[in-house]
C-alpha cells in the first residue's frame, strides 16, 4: 500500500511539473501547472540551490540534480514564484506557487538515469539506474558488476568530485529489481548509460551487495600558503568557481574547514578583483544546517572573493638522522641503527611559511619520555647527541610550534625509530671467533704432524725387527 501511495504521489506531482526547451525531459526551463495554467518559474531572488532542485528532479522522476541556473525572460511572460523555504521533499511545487513577474527564468539540469539515494549528501548513497525510460523503473547495481572507472563516470555525471569510497555496504534497504548487466566504462564517458555493458544478463548478485558510492565534494582552497588557506572555490561542470565574500562569518567558515578536513576556522577575509566575475554565493542558513557547500551554492557575479584560513594550515614537519662519521645504517622503514658511543644528530625542519617558531623533539623509550626544545633557525633545528647509549633507543618525533593569526599552530612529523648497536658482540664475531678458529686449526695441524711422526717411527721399528728376524 505504501508503494502504491508513493507511486500515486509521484505521478500526481509529475503531471504538474516539467522542464522544457532542451529536448531532454530532465533539462530545461522549469514550468509548473497551477490553477490550470502552465507557467515558467521565475528566478526572482536567485535563491534556488541544488537542495530545491533535488525536489524538482525527484518529482520529475529524473536522476540527481546537477545544476541550477537561469535564462532571460525574453517574452516578458507571467511567471510563478516559488519560495525556496516552501520547497520540501514530498510536497508538490504547485503548492508553493504564487503569480509574479521576473526578468529571469529558473533553469534546471538533472541527470537522466542515475541517482544516489539514502546517503548523507547528494554526493553519496546507494547507486540506482533507470533501467527503462518508459515504465520509470529504477534499479540498484550489483557491486560485482561495478568498478572504479564506472564510479568515475557516475560522479562526473552528477556533478560531484572523484569517487572516494566504493563498496557494497548499503545505504538503506535495497528494493527489487536490480540492474542485470555489467557496466564496462572506459572512464571518460559523460554518462553511465553511454558505457558499454555486458551482452547477457547476470543473476549472481546476492542480497546486501548493491553498490554504495561516495564521491568527494568538489571544494578547495587555492593561492594560499597551504591547502588549508586561500581562496575558496567550488567546482561546477568541470570549472572551479570562487565563492563570494557575502555575509560569511566564522560559523560558515568552520563548516568549510570541516569539509576540507582542515580543522577549525581561523579567519575570514576577502580580496578584490578588477571586475565582476562568475562566483558562487553560499547561503549561510543552508551551510549551518549541515548541507554540503555545493548544495548551498547560488550562481552570481561579484568582484569580492572570499579568502579563508583554517587551523590546519601547516605542512608536515620533516625529521632526519645524520652522523659525522656516517656510521648510520637503515634497518627498516623509518628505522635506523647507530653504533654505541658514536655521535648522531636528529634534525627537524619545515618548509618556509611563517617566520620564527620553535621545534620540540620528543623521545620515547620503553620506560621514559624526554622533550628537547630549540628555536627555529632558517626553519630548522638540530639536536646533537655526542655519544650513543642504549638509553637512546626508541622513537623520535619533531613538533613545530608557531604563533600566527592570533593562534598557536602545530605540525608533527612522522616517527623515527632508532636502535643503538653494541659493537662488543661484533668484535667477538669479527676478531675473536676467527682467531679461535685459527688456533684450533693450528692445534689440529700440529697434533696431526705429531701423530704422523709417531706412526713413521713405529713403521721403521717394525721393518728393523723383520730384518733381524730374517738374519
Amino acid at each position: 500500500m505504501d508503494h502504491l501511495m508513493v507511486l500515486f504521489l509521484l505521478l500526481w506531482s509529475s503531471e504538474s511539473v516539467r522542464l522544457v526547451g532542451r529536448g531532454s525531459r530532465c533539462e530545461g526551463t522549469l514550468e509548473v501547472k497551477h490553477q490550470g495554467d502552465w507557467r515558467p518559474v521565475g528566478d526572482i531572488y536567485s535563491e534556488w540551490t541544488l537542495k530545491e532542485a533535488a525536489v524538482a528532479c525527484s518529482q520529475l522522476d529524473c536522476g540527481a540534480p546537477v545544476s541550477v541556473g537561469h535564462k532571460v525572460n525574453s517574452l516578458d511572460i507571467a511567471v510563478w514564484w516559488i519560495r525556496p523555504d516552501c520547497v520540501q521533499p514530498g510536497s508538490a511545487l504547485r503548492e508553493c506557487a504564487k503569480s509574479d513577474s521576473s526578468t529571469n527564468l529558473l533553469f534546471l539540469r538533472c541527470a537522466d538515469s542515475v541517482r544516489l539515494v539514502d546517503g548523507i549528501s547528494m554526493c553519496s548513497g546507494r547507486l540506482e539506474v533507470k533501467t527503462n525510460q518508459s515504465n520509470q523503473r529504477w534499479s540498484s547495481v550489483c557491486e560485482a558488476d561495478f568498478d572504479l572507472q564506472d564510479a568515475d563516470v557516475v560522479c562526473r555525471e552528477i556533478g560531484c568530485g572523484s569517487p572516494s569510497v566504493l563498496q557494497g555496504v548499503l545505504y538503506g534497504q535495497v528494493e527489487a529489481p536490480r540492474w542485470t548487466k555489467e557496466f564496462q566504462c572506459g572512464g571518460n564517458e559523460s554518462a553511465l548509460l553511454d558505457c558499454r555493458s555486458s551482452g547477457s544478463d547476470r543473476n549472481t548478485c546476492r542480497p546486501g551487495k548493491a553498490v554504495e558510492l561516495t564521491c568527494s565534494e568538489p571544494v578547495r582552497l587555492v593561492g594560499g600558503d597551504s591547502r588549508c588557506a586561500g581562496t575558496l572555490e567550488v567546482k561546477h561542470r568541470g570549472e572551479w568557481i570562487p565563492v563570494r565574500r557575502s555575509d560569511w562569518t566564522l560559523k560558515e567558515a568552520a563548516v568549510a574547514c570541516s569539509h576540507l578536513d582542515c580543522g577549525s576556522a581561523v579567519s575570514v577575509g576577502q580580496r578584490e578583483v578588477s571586475s565582476d566575475r562568475p562566483v558562487w554565493r553560499i547561503k549561510s542558513d543552508c551551510v549551518q544546517s549541515g548541507s554540503a557547500l555545493r548544495e548551498c551554492a547560488i550562481s552570481g557575479h561579484s568582484s569580492s572573493i572570499l579568502n579563508l584560513t583554517c587551523s590546519d594550515l601547516l605542512l608536515q614537519t620533516n625529521i632526519s638522522l645524520s652522523s659525522s662519521k656516517d656510521e648510520i645504517s637503515e634497518a627498516q622503514q623509518d628505522g635506523f641503527q647507530v653504533p654505541k658511543g658514536s655521535d648522531f644528530t636528529i634534525s627537524c625542519s619545515i618548509q618556509p611559511q611563517y617566520p620564527r617558531g620553535s621545534f620540540q623533539l620528543t623521545f620515547t623509550s620503553s620506560n621514559s619520555a624526554h622533550n628537547y626544545t630549540q628555536s627555529a633557525v632558517n626553519h630548522s633545528a638540530h639536536f646533537l647527541f655526542p655519544s650513543a647509549k642504549p638509553a637512546h633507543q626508541g622513537s623520535y618525533s619533531c613538533v613545530y610550534h608557531v604563533y600566527a593569526f592570533s593562534h598557536n599552530f602545530t605540525s608533527e612529523s612522522r616517527l623515527l625509530f632508532l636502535t643503538v648497536l653494541d659493537p662488543t658482540p661484533f668484535i667477538i664475531r669479527v676478531v675473536v671467533l676467527p682467531l679461535t678458529l685459527l688456533l684450533v686449526n693450528a692445534a689440529l695441524y700440529f697434533y696431526y704432524k705429531a701423530s704422523s711422526g709417531k706412526m713413521s717411527g713405529r713403521q721403521e721399528n717394525i721393518k728393523l725387527d723383520d730384518y733381524n728376524l730374517g738374519a
